[in-house]
C-alpha cells in the first residue's frame, strides 16, 4: 500500500492511496458472499450462491460497489495509522479516480494545533476599583425610591417633586425632509432635580430644572438648542421650541434611612448598617466580576497576538451546532421555538449559521488557547473538587425541581453530562486564575501548580475526559477509528 499525503489550507490532509490490484477481485469475492446473505436469491440459502449467480442476479456495479466499501473499511485504520497523523475525527473518501492501479483519496480533519507565543511574558496592571461610598448611597436611594409615597401638593414645584406634564417640542427652522413636530402633547410624569450630569435625561440633561416654580395648571414656552455633542445626532445644533402643560405637582415622601427602612428591605437585615454591608459586598463582587471579565479579555487579546491556531472546518462546525443548540434551548425557556423564531426574523437557518459563525470562531480560538496552556501547565480538575462540585449543583437542581419533575430529568445521562460539564468549566476557570497571576506578575497558587499526573484532562465537544498523558511523539490511533 502506497500512501502520499497532502496538507490541505483549512487544516486537513489529503490521503491519496494506491493498493495492490489483487485486492479487489478478493473482494468482489466477499461482496458477492455478502450480498447472497443479505439478498434473496432463489435455489439459494442464505450466503450460499456463487459468485457467478450473484452477478448475474444483481450484475457487476453492485458487487463493485460493495467491494470497494469492503476495501475501504479494511484499509483506512492502516491508512490512518501509516500516516502517523492525529485525526480530530473520521475522515471521507473524497474520490476513487483509478481502478488500476486501485486508488482511493480520502480527505481528514486533522486535530487542533495551538503554538503559544510567551505568555508567561505577559504583564496587564491589575486596578481594581474600590467601592466608594457614593456607590453605596446610590444603591441605597434607588431602594427608598422604591418605597416612595406621592401626596398631592398646591405649592410651586421644587427639587425633588414629582410633576405630570403634558409636552410637544417644535423644530424652529426644518430643512426639507425634516417632520416640524417631534413630539405633540406627550403625557408624562418628571422627578424634578438639579442634577445636569445627568445625561440619559430625557428630552436633554436638565430639563427637569425648567419645572422649578410652577404651579398645577402653568404653562411655559422657551427655546433649546441641541449641542453639538448632543446623543441625538440628527438634533445637534438643531434650535427646538418647548412648550410645558403642568396637569398636577406631588410631593415625593421618601422613607429615612433607619433600621426600620433596612427590616422594610428584607428579613435578614437586622439594622441599617447589615443592610449597608450586604450591598457593599455585593458591589464589590459584581466589580470585581466585571473588572476581571476586561482584565481577561486583555490577556486573551495579548495570547491571541501571538498564538498560531489551526483547526479544520468540521471542528466550526460543530462549535456553531453548540451555538444553535444553546438558542434553541434559550428559546424553549421562552416558549418559543426555533422555527417561529426564524419566521419573526424572516431568515432561514443558513442565514443563522452564518451570522452566528464569527462567534462560534472566536469562542473556540479562545478554548483552544485555553486548553493549550491547561496542558502545558499540566493544570487539571482534582476529583474531589469535581464531586463537590457536582454535588452542590445537584443538590440546587432537587430544591429547585418539584420531586416526580426531578426525577424525569435527572437521568444518568442528564448527570453525566451535567458533571462533564461542570468539570470544563473548573478546568477553564482554574487556567484563567493561572493566567490572571501571570499577567499580575504574581507567584502562581500552590493549588494551581499541580505535580505531574498520569492523566491529563481535555475537552471535547463541550465535555472533560481524561487522557493517558502523553509524550510528544505522534500518537498511535485507535486502528478500530471508521470512515
Amino acid at each position: 500500500m502506497n500512501i502520499e499525503q497532502n496538507i490541505l489550507e483549512d487544516h486537513q490532509v489529503k490521503l491519496t492511496v494506491q493498493v495492490e490490484t489483487s485486492k479487489l477481485d478478493e473482494a468482489k469475492q466477499r461482496a458477492a458472499r455478502h450480498i447472497s446473505q443479505h439478498k434473496k436469491i432463489a435455489g439459494f440459502r442464505p450466503g450460499k450462491a456463487p459468485y457467478a449467480i450473484v452477478l448475474r442476479n444483481y450484475g457487476e456495479e453492485t458487487i463493485l460497489e460493495e467491494a470497494l466499501d469492503i476495501i475501504v473499511k479494511d484499509i483506512y485504520p492502516k491508512v490512518i495509522e501509516e500516516s502517523k497523523i492525529k485525526p480530530y475525527g473520521p475522515g471521507a473518501l473524497e474520490s476513487m479516480p483509478k481502478l488500476d492501479p486501485l486508488t482511493f483519496e480520502f480527505i481528514v480533519p486533522l486535530e487542533p494545533e495551538v503554538i503559544l507565543g510567551d505568555y508567561q511574558q505577559i504583564r496587564i496592571p491589575y486596578k481594581l476599583k474600590s467601592i466608594s461610598k457614593k456607590d453605596i448611597n446610590k444603591v441605597l436611594d434607588d431602594l427608598r425610591e422604591r418605597q416612595v409615597v406621592l401626596e398631592p401638593s398646591e405649592q410651586p414645584a421644587k427639587e425633588g417633586d414629582q410633576a405630570f406634564i403634558k409636552l410637544s417640542i417644535l423644530r424652529l427652522h426644518p430643512v426639507e425632509g425634516e417632520i416640524p413636530s417631534l413630539v405633540k402633547d406627550r403625557r408624562m410624569p418628571v422627578v424634578i432635580s438639579s442634577k445636569t450630569e445627568d445625561k440619559n435625561e430625557w428630552p436633554f440633561p436638565g430639563f427637569s430644572m425648567h419645572l422649578i416654580g410652577l404651579r398645577n395648571g402653568d404653562e411655559k414656552a422657551f427655546q433649546y438648542i441641541y449641542p453639538e455633542n448632543s446623543d441625538y445626532k440628527e438634533l445637534r445644533g438643531k434650535e427646538t421650541d418647548i412648550q410645558i402643560t403642568v396637569e398636577e405637582i406631588k410631593k415625593r415622601i421618601l422613607p429615612d434611612l433607619t433600621d426600620e427602612f433596612a427590616q422594610s428591605v428584607g428579613e435578614q437585615y437586622e439594622n441599617l448598617e447589615s443592610l449597608t454591608d450586604d450591598i457593599r459586598k455585593s458591589l464589590e463582587r459584581q466589580s470585581k466580576e466585571d473588572y476581571d471579565n476586561h482584565y481577561n479579555e486583555k490577556i486573551m487579546h495579548e495570547l491571541l497576538k501571538e498564538a498560531v491556531i489551526k483547526y479544520p472546518p468540521q471542528m466550526l462546525d460543530r462549535e456553531t451546532d453548540l451555538f444553535v443548540e444553546q438558542l434553541e434551548n434559550r428559546l424553549s425557556q421562552q416558549k418559543m421555538d426555533m422555527e417561529t423564531y426564524l419566521k419573526m426574523r424572516k431568515i432561514d437557518m443558513n442565514a443563522l449559521r452564518t451570522e452566528i459563525k464569527p462567534q462560534a470562531e472566536d469562542r473556540l480560538r479562545h478554548t483552544l488557547v485555553l486548553l493549550e496552556i491547561a496542558r502545558a501547565e499540566n493544570i487539571h480538575v482534582e476529583n474531589n473538587e469535581l464531586e463537590t462540585e457536582s454535588m452542590r449543583t445537584l443538590d440546587d437542581l432537587g430544591r429547585m425541581m418539584p420531586a416526580d419533575k426531578a426525577r424525569k430529568t435527572l437521568t444518568n445521562e442528564f448527570v453525566r453530562g451535567m458533571i462533564s460539564n461542570i468539570g470544563a468549566d473548573l478546568l477553564v476557570r482554574h487556567t484563567w486564575e493561572y493566567l490572571e497571576a501571570v499577567a499580575r506578575g504574581e507567584k502562581v497558587s500552590q493549588q494551581i501548580e499541580t505535580q505531574p499526573s498520569e492523566t491529563i484532562q481535555e475537552i471535547q465537544d463541550g465535555q472533560i475526559i481524561e487522557k493517558p498523558k502523553k509524550k510528544k511523539t505522534n500518537r498511535k490511533v485507535d486502528k478500530n477509528e471508521s470512515i
